[in-house]
């Protein structure tokens, strides 16, 4: 008998994460950098790979922005959002020539078995892409979070998939051809509460299964405190989004 996958992630909570950030880009001062930096480099990836599907699925954040660019080259488009797709069940069967999965896929519990539906859901062929923050991504918050804590350090941000642990997976999953790599969106914050309001936009907040204990006014301040120490010359705070791209043909 197969264990189940260790729950790292509330499923519950995610979906209201992501719901709330969908509420919050129908304001006009949203924050949508990252999701529009996902789908401008997966589009430039098909560009240069002239691969045009006859069948496509685009889930997840920014599905909407990578949709209207690849419109006009795929037959047919569906998309589905983060939350309203459960990527550990299994999809239509041999049926997507492209499966695009942006943003959220680092926040599934049994990531393997989500690999394998997506891989079972291409047709021959196919190509499967997700891009999402991984291993390295917010060092800066790591640090404040770490802050504010003080002696008793709470577990705030979840696991992250590396290069080598992305490739291992794809591996795992059947997909051939894989290809696993990262590059960095470095975003430059003058406030603190900044920082927080975009993670709360692209719906990166927590959805540990623990949820960590609500951080005090003390710990707030701690975390401020340490904010201002790293400003540079031009008073901001550099965060660092690093973002993992998994390929991997059908």
């Amino acid at each position: 008998m197969e264990r189940a996958p260790p729950r790292i992630f509330d499923r519950q909570r995610a979906a209201a994460k992501w719901k709330r950030a969908r509420s919050r880009q129908s304001s006009i001062d949203a924050a949508n950098y990252l999701t529009k930096a996902l789908a401008d480099d997966i589009a430039e990836r098909l560009d240069f790979m002239q691969f045009d599907p006859a069948n496509a699925m685009v889930a997840g954040g920014g599905a909407d922005e990578l949709s209207l660019r690849l419109s006009s080259g795929v037959g047919k488009l569906e998309t589905a959002a983060l939350g309203d797709l459960d990527e550990e069940q299994p999809i239509a069967t041999a049926t997507y020539d492209l499966y695009v999965h942006l943003l959220g896929l680092g926040t599934v519990n049994d990531l393997p078995g989500a690999l394998i539906h997506a891989r079972n859901s291409l047709a021959e062929g196919g190509l499967f892409v997700a891009a999402f923050p991984g291993a390295g991504s917010v060092p800066t918050l790591r640090q404040l979070a770490l802050a504010a804590d003080g002696d008793r350090p709470a577990a705030r941000i979840h696991p992250q998939v590396d290069i080598r642990a992305g490739t291992a997976l794809l591996e795992r999953a059947g997909f051939s051809r894989q290809v696993v790599d990262s590059y960095p969106l470095k975003v430059r914050f003058g406030e603190l509460e900044t920082l927080i309001s975009d993670l709360r936009d692209h719906g990166l907040t927590s959805s540990l299964a623990s949820p960590a204990p609500p951080i005090t006014r003390e710990g707030w301040r701690r975390a401020s405190e340490l904010f201002d120490s790293l400003r540079d010359e031009d008073g901001k705070v550099t965060e660092t989004f690093e973002i993992l791209v998994l390929t991997g043909w059908r």
